[in-house]
């Protein structure tokens, strides 16, 4: 479970990191996104914050295990948020990606408490 908690938590880390760092970069159609689902721009360095904070958890959950399922407690909290953010703002379509990251989420988490 170990190397599969290590391979997911890298392969997850690299994904928050780029879509932290999009958002950071207040690349057009992620911000275009956020703002059509009501988010104000304000909020983008503190959600790209809480991303780059989760992808750096979880790497240091490779070394200490309870730091890195607080990371995948949030980061699966977080693209919950995501899905209510969709569902507030009735973008029925738009829902598919933040509900699927919130499954593929849930793998570092899973992950890490079995290999406790």
């Amino acid at each position: 479970m170990n190397v599969a908690y290590i391979v997911v938590a890298a392969l997850s880390s690299l994904l928050l990191l780029a879509s932290g760092g999009l958002l950071l970069a207040r690349e057009q159609g992620v911000t275009k996104t956020m703002t059509d689902l009501g988010v104000p721009p304000g909020w983008f360095p503190l959600l790209a914050g809480l991303k780059i904070a989760g992808a750096l958890g979880l790497l240091a959950g490779i070394f200490y295990r309870p730091l890195g399922i607080a990371a995948a407690a949030g980061v699966v909290l977080y693209f919950a948020g995501a899905v209510v953010t969709h569902l507030r703002a009735r973008d029925v379509k738009g829902i598919t990606v933040p509900a699927v990251l919130t499954g593929v989420s849930a793998a570092p988490l899973l992950l890490a408490i079995a290999s406790t």
